[in-house]
């Protein structure tokens, strides 16, 4: 069973923000599409994005760059999907891609309800896996304090 999408495709000058580099919001739009893939390819079925964190932009992509995104599953939960995307770009003239951007997606499995449904479960094997794994966990510890400090202002007060 697959646990890994790839997307490549060449930037566009409508991708362009005004410092003439590829704008984060695109960058942000492809991975969720390579990332929707990914989960919903494992799910079999239809997926909901539930957390995206730590989005790291490390390097520019510039306008005609081809720009490869790499979403894989790196741990599954009762219902969530945890997906590791890394994007990478190189000029067309060149060989080496360069990683620009990281982040973990999680999304959920939905039954035809909107309900979530159980998801199959990954097991790692090779040892980069397994630190992908334990890296996922992590972030979910994180997370449960950042809920926590976050708490009083998810409430409406408008």
């Amino acid at each position: 069973m697959q646990n890994q999408i790839t997307f490549q495709f060449i930037s566009e000058p409508g991708d362009v923000n005004y410092g003439g580099k590829v704008h984060g919001g695109a960058v942000m739009k492809w991975i969720d599409q390579t990332a929707y893939a990914c989960a919903t390819s494992w799910a079999e079925g239809y997926c909901v994005t539930l957390y995206v964190g730590g989005i790291r932009f490390f390097k520019p992509i510039h306008i005609g760059d081809l720009v490869k995104i790499v979403a894989r599953v790196i741990y599954t939960g009762n219902t969530s999907i945890h997906i590791s995307c890394d994007v990478f770009s190189r000029k067309i003239t060149e060989h080496k891609f360069i990683k620009t951007t990281h982040c973990v997606i999680v999304f959920v499995a939905v039954n035809e309800k909107g309900e979530s449904k159980p998801s199959k479960k990954w097991e790692p094997h090779t040892d980069h896996e397994i630190a992908l794994e334990k890296y996922a966990i992590r972030l979910m510890e994180l997370r449960k304090g950042i809920e926590q400090e976050m708490k009083p202002f998810l409430e409406n007060y408008f």
